[in-house]
């Protein structure tokens, strides 16, 4: 079963540390979009590098609509990653939405986990009036995922530069619009549905893990008052903010990005 899971997620293993550290890439993009991150953790870290079902190069096959029609189908990738690997005390780094399923894989089974790292997290990215703030109005994310079910690759040529920002490196808007168009359009928009339209605030009280929120001080899909918001309501959370613009920190500003993390592993393990 081990080989199956390795296969089906295209489990990689970088680096040449003891310490797991599993990178969890967010919609729409699969596990490349670290490439420039894992050198800040390859000498000390055993980085593990995966593609959810239905991203990436995982097995197209295994792909089933009713079990990734929910984010806990997601999350049962990662346990089923830890179990297939051995893995315990492991810190999980979770990019966006990726940030939910860490924590709902760490409520499910909290001794996988050591500690979590919530990269450009956000609990809801809809708007809840009166009680949450930071996101948008449902009916203009309705709009979005009517524009990418009706023209998928204009829904990637749009979105892509907004969300990479940074425009004096378009280079980095055009890695993030190839990776966009490269997954299957039926199941990105089943994906992002999830994504955009999930509220998870319930799970922020039940995490025993204790975790850091990053941050970019500029990033319109996640609000430096959403920061906020996560810090305010997870038990032992710290919140670092990344002089940064856009919603890929770790790919727009690696290094000031592997620093704030780096910082807080140290600490952590007391070195």
């Amino acid at each position: 079963m081990s080989d199956e899971i390795v296969e089906r997620n295209n489990v990689q293993i970088r680096g040449r540390g003891e310490r797991p550290l599993i990178l969890a890439h967010g919609f729409g993009c699969d596990q490349t979009i670290w490439s420039r991150l894992v050198p800040w953790f390859e000498d000390d870290y055993r980085v593990v590098l995966f593609d959810y079902v239905g991203s990436g190069r995982s097995d197209p096959g295994a792909y089933d609509s009713r079990r990734y029609g929910r984010l806990d189908g997601y999350a049962q990738d990662v346990l089923d990653i830890c179990r297939a690997l051995e893995l315990e005390e492991a810190v999980f780094v979770g990019h966006s939405i990726s940030s939910m399923i860490g924590l709902r894989a760490a409520i499910r089974e909290p001794e996988r986990f050591d500690s979590l790292v919530l990269v450009a997290a956000s609990p809801s990215y809809a708007n809840i009036q009166p009680e949450f703030v930071g996101g948008f109005d449902r009916p203009d994310i309705e709009a979005l995922l009517e524009m990418m079910e009706r023209n998928f690759v204009n829904w990637a040529r749009m979105l892509a530069p907004q969300v990479m920002a940074n425009p004096e490196q378009p280079e980095l808007a055009s890695e993030l619009e190839n990776a966009f168009t490269a997954n299957d359009p039926v199941r990105a928009l089943q994906f992002a549905r999830l994504a955009f339209l999930s509220d998870n605030r319930e799970l922020l009280s039940q995490v025993s893990r204790p975790s850091l929120i990053v941050h970019c001080t500029d990033d319109a899909l996640a609000r430096p008052e959403v920061g906020d918001y996560l810090h305010a309501h997870l038990a032992d959370s710290d919140l670092r903010m990344v002089e940064a613009s856009g919603h890929f920190p770790h790919v727009s500003a690696p290094r000031m990005t592997a620093e704030v993390i780096r910082d807080y592993l140290d600490v952590r393990a007391g070195t």
